[in-house]
């Protein structure tokens, strides 16, 4: 009953702090703590500045929609939090996994985050809708899987990035790559040629070309094309464009391809286009080869060649009537160097392969970018 009654009383005060909030304020901790005091204030209730400060955090991940993660969150160590169907909860640091002592207590606690995050934005994830996409303030990745699609129950990733706005020198200390390769990839955006950077999940595709794009001269204007905005380029002439899902009725889609279409009325001087996944590839490579010298991409790829390979499945699939070999030829016109980047055992993450690509009679070439390499 005491344990009921503690309950109570906390959320007596989250509702309490929530509603001195009010709709137009974000939730922080240092808004969080603002109201928390002035509801103290009220209460006549009188605690110690840590005790007002710990409470002020908690509160705040539970009303921005974080509860038991959010501490996780704002570990500068972590780069991924994953939560199991079975509640256990799972973080990466360093390229490598641990399970934490956090644990959610059953599948309706983890339904709640899930609500409590997406709700905000519109978004939905049910049964009709199994699986959503969003963003969080501070820009971190967040997807749910629910049931039936997830057996056993709801499962969600966070991906985190990086607040450091890393250089090439700073990647060469690190051992993510070595001074000829960062030496060609630095002349590489000076003279504007296009990059496609290939590589696994979390191998740190979307951090290399944020540094190669923070090179690009200020005076040039780039679009950036998400699925979620993750590039930071500091003081640049940017435009972020980011794609919508459909709403609650199934409308007002926004994809990677109407995107991708924008950027190419929008007098760019070069796109960088995050990820590419589906039939927006063939309109990439138009760009590519239409004017945006000096453009950037990512995509999901075993290596140099197959990333090309599936640049051309793509866009074979977004025109049915395209021939393979005009596909080929678009590809090997397109782009320039292929970069590919793997985790190594340790977790770490390092620049495996570059390759120049050249124009053969029957599609691209793949050679080694640097003098001597393999």
């Amino acid at each position: 009953m005491a344990l009921r009654r503690e309950d109570q009383a906390r959320e007596s005060l989250v509702a309490e702090v929530g509603r001195q909030l009010g709709g137009g304020t974000a939730v922080t901790i240092a808004s969080v703590e603002a109201a928390l005091r002035d509801v103290l204030a009220t209460r006549r209730v009188s605690w110690r500045p840590e005790t007002t400060r710990n409470a002020a955090v908690a509160i705040a991940d539970e009303l921005g929609g974080l509860g038991p993660i959010g501490p996780l969150l704002r570990d500068a160590t972590v780069t991924e939090v994953m939560v199991n169907a079975s509640g256990e909860v799972f973080v990466e640091r360093v390229g490598c996994l641990e399970r934490t002592a956090i644990r959610f207590a059953d599948e309706a606690d983890v339904r709640h985050l899930i609500e409590r995050v997406v709700s905000p934005l519109g978004l939905r994830a049910d049964a009709s809708s199994p699986w959503v996409d969003a963003r969080l303030a501070d820009g971190a990745r967040f997807h749910a899987l629910l049931p039936p699609i997830a057996l056993g129950g709801p499962v969600v990733t966070i991906r985190k990035f990086a607040e450091a706005l890393w250089s090439l020198d700073d990647l060469v200390q690190m051992h993510a790559l070595d001074e000829p390769t960062a030496v060609r990839l630095a002349s590489a955006v000076r003279d504007r040629e296009n990059v496609l950077v290939s590589g696994g999940g979390g191998t740190g595709k979307t951090t290399l070309v944020g540094v190669l794009a923070r090179m690009v001269d200020p005076r040039e204007r780039i679009i950036t094309i998400e699925d979620a905005a993750e590039l930071r380029l500091g003081e640049r002439h940017v435009v972020s464009l980011e794609t919508r899902p459909p709403n609650v009725e199934g409308r007002g889609q926004v994809t990677l391809r109407d995107l991708v279409r924008c950027a190419m009325r929008m007098r760019a001087d070069r796109i960088v286009v995050g990820e590419v996944r589906g039939s927006e590839a063939l309109d990439m490579l138009q760009a590519l080869t239409s004017g945006h010298h000096g453009s950037m991409a990512t995509v999901h790829a075993d290596g140099p060649r197959e990333a090309l390979m599936r640049l051309e499945i793509m866009a074979l699939l977004a025109a049915p009537g395209l021939s393979v070999a005009a596909a080929r030829r678009q590809i090997a016109a397109a782009f320039d160097l292929v970069v590919h980047l793997a985790r190594q055992s340790d977790g770490k993450r390092c620049v495996a392969e570059m390759c120049e690509v050249k124009v053969g009679a029957s599609g691209p070439i793949l050679r080694p970018a640097i003098r001597g390499a393999k």
